[in-house]
């Protein structure tokens, strides 16, 4: 293949589908983005309305310490990200229970005094993990050239493949049970919140390897970014175009055309048609089944697991700034003492920073409130018509509303303005089929999918993708999904 024949098109300007695209794009393949809506970032986009700028679904800037995913990622792409580390991951709130997630774990072994030899394994296992997204592991191996390199990796850091092993098939509460934590129900729960919005199940389920290094996010810091979470997307977009790429933004594709094993083109709404010789899709695998429109062979999602994945409520609000007093605050993780975890009895609240003048009009901050939901019921709700549809809405933005004034003084009346996203909403926003947002519950490390579809030239990118969801899971997917394009389909003089 000469250097103009391959033509790369990228399907969605999410995280995933953007480092990919940037990539690419500087190892000098020549590369189109296609996004539907009239900005970048998916689910982890801000988008603006009456004079804020609202995070849309992730809020939290993690992976950006040194030599971590995003670090790496912006050398290579010569970004110069704009974050301010904070001092604080968030704070861990349930009745009068208060922790304060800061780089130390000391907060927390101070609540929980005998999880701390936990928390030394904890930490010893993620800094080989951290080690090994470094290094792009190739889980699960695509091909013969992964295969060699897993093995030359797993010769070269034998010792601690080998004290990792035991935790392989072993969930978290499995794990937490060897140290006498498992009937501790306060710690579980702790423990429980965490992976939730980590891992997307609790320890119960998730695999104890993946929670390793989800538990570790904290610790390792998290940053604000300036202008909100969206601004790491519209960085990657301009990253694509200086490169010498192009992102297409209203370009709601609604084909992929194919012959045999082998996809060839790619159509908008508009009827514009893209060829291509390599696709990849920032898109989960149901939502990309649903671009062809002749049958294919089923593009699975994972081999085995959960058959019930989550989706999300969010509201969106403009609060006035006295809310919040005088204290520093950023996120917020508010815990219910009992009961399942999602559908407003855990929430997520991140608020916009007081000085940063770019997210809320003077006096105001921008906040984003989600919780965890199955989307089944949404989905039969609107079925069933506007009027219940609405009610669901009104019946969770009270619920979440009412726990909200618990923890923030008087926060109801004084809302500037006030919306909501159902999973309907990002079915409809981000073309994720029953609007699954958040990646695959990581409940085992033989189930989850790598990049490669039944197609030889059409690839996944995204936290369907191992190693799966938060920016630093998705970008480290698109870093090994770049190599294994330039290596299958021929090296390209670098820009």
């Amino acid at each position: 293949m000469s250097e103009n024949q391959t033509r790369i098109v990228v399907i969605g300007a999410g995280i995933g589908g953007l480092s990919t695209a940037a990539l690419l794009a500087k190892r000098g393949f020549p590369v189109t983005v296609l996004e539907s809506q009239a900005y970048p970032g998916g689910c982890a986009a801000t988008f603006e309305h009456n004079g804020y700028r609202f995070d849309a679904g992730a809020t939290v800037g993690c992976g950006f310490h040194k030599k971590g995913p995003l670090d790496l990622l912006g050398e290579e792409l010569g970004i110069s990200w704009p974050i301010l580390s904070c001092p604080a991951a968030w704070d861990f709130i349930q009745s009068d229970r208060r922790i304060h997630l800061s780089h130390s774990r000391q907060e927390i072994i101070r609540e929980f005094p005998s999880s701390e030899p936990f928390w030394e394994s904890q930490q010893s296992l993620a800094s080989f993990l951290w080690s090994l997204s470094g290094d792009l592991l190739p889980w699960p191996p695509g091909d013969i050239n992964d295969v060699a390199s897993l093995v030359r990796m797993v010769i070269r850091k034998a010792p601690s493949f080998s004290s990792m092993l035991p935790l392989v098939n072993k969930t978290t509460l499995q794990w937490l049970a060897s140290y006498g934590l498992d009937a501790d129900r306060d710690f579980v729960r702790f423990i429980d919140a965490q992976l939730l919005i980590s891992v997307q199940t609790t320890a119960q389920y998730a695999n104890a390897v993946n929670a390793a290094i989800a538990l570790d996010l904290p610790a390792k810091g998290t940053h604000r970014l300036t202008a909100g979470i969206g601004s790491v997307a519209e960085k990657l977009a301009k990253t694509v175009v200086d490169f010498g790429g192009t992102v297409v933004f209203g370009a709601d594709v609604q084909n992929i055309e194919h012959k045999g094993r082998r996809v060839h083109a790619v159509t908008a709404g508009d009827e514009t048609r893209y060829p291509a010789d390599i696709v990849v899709a920032n898109l989960t695998p149901d939502s990309l089944g649903g671009l062809f429109r002749e049958p294919v062979a089923r593009i699975d999602g994972m081999k085995k697991g959960p058959a019930h994945f989550w989706s999300a409520f969010v509201l969106y609000l403009g609060v006035e700034e006295s809310v919040f007093g005088n204290k520093p605050i950023s996120h917020v993780q508010i815990v219910g003492e009992s009961g399942e975890l999602g559908e407003g009895n855990s929430l997520f609240v991140s608020v916009s920073p007081s000085d940063d003048s770019l997210r809320a009009p003077e006096g105001f901050r921008a906040v984003t409130v989600s919780t965890h939901s199955r989307p089944e019921p949404w989905f039969q709700a609107r079925a069933a018509g506007k009027e219940v549809y609405e009610r669901r809405k009104e019946a969770y933005t009270q619920n979440i509303m009412s726990l909200l004034v618990q923890h923030f003084n008087e926060i109801d009346k004084k809302v500037d303005i006030i919306r909501s996203a159902t999973p309907v909403t990002w079915e409809r926003y981000t073309g994720r089929k029953q609007g699954y947002v958040g990646g695959y519950p990581q409940t085992s490390l033989f189930s989850v999918r790598g990049p490669g579809t039944p197609f030889s030239n059409l690839f996944l990118t995204g936290d369907s993708v191992f190693p799966g969801q938060s920016l630093p899971g998705v970008v480290t997917g698109a870093r090994r999904l770049a190599d294994l394009v330039e290596r299958r389909f021929g090296t390209r003089s670098k820009k």
